[in-house]
């Protein structure tokens, strides 16, 4: 069996953290999806697709994640239900375990970091250069 999804979008709003009782930290966020074609208006449609992260993960979204901002999430899909005045609430939602900011937050912090990746991360692209046989 296999369950994985990988979606690129943007956050429509700003992420939710929180905390468990026992202290497991949990955040949630919305990432707008483009269809990859239009309608025979020509719009685009989207979807809004609900992201779950836990732990180191959860609390580095909260910190690094802002509305707006380009984010690629992979994870798997989860569904689950409950009642709710008596009626049953269907929710599907992606579980994220690798989530990457693909673009700067603002143009300083891409001035500090020269345009290339977000500190701390290597430059793959310079890495693959110096492998290559030719």
């Amino acid at each position: 069996m296999l369950n994985r999804s990988i979606l690129i979008g943007r956050l429509t709003r700003d992420p939710e953290l929180r905390y468990t009782p026992s202290g497991v930290a949990t955040c949630t966020f919305t990432l707008a999806v483009d269809r990859p074609f239009k309608t025979q208006l020509g719009e685009r449609e989207t979807d809004f697709i609900n992201i779950v992260t836990w732990r180191q993960l959860a609390e580095t979204c909260s910190n690094y994640l802002r509305k707006g901002r380009l984010t690629a999430v992979e994870g798997r899909i989860q569904t689950r239900n409950y009642d709710k005045d008596g009626r049953k609430i269907y929710v599907t939602e992606i579980m994220a375990d690798n989530v990457r900011f693909l673009e700067h937050t603002n143009a300083r912090e891409a001035e500090e970091n020269g345009g290339g990746p977000i500190k701390g991360e290597e430059n793959e692209l310079d890495f693959l250069n110096d492998d290559l046989p030719f």
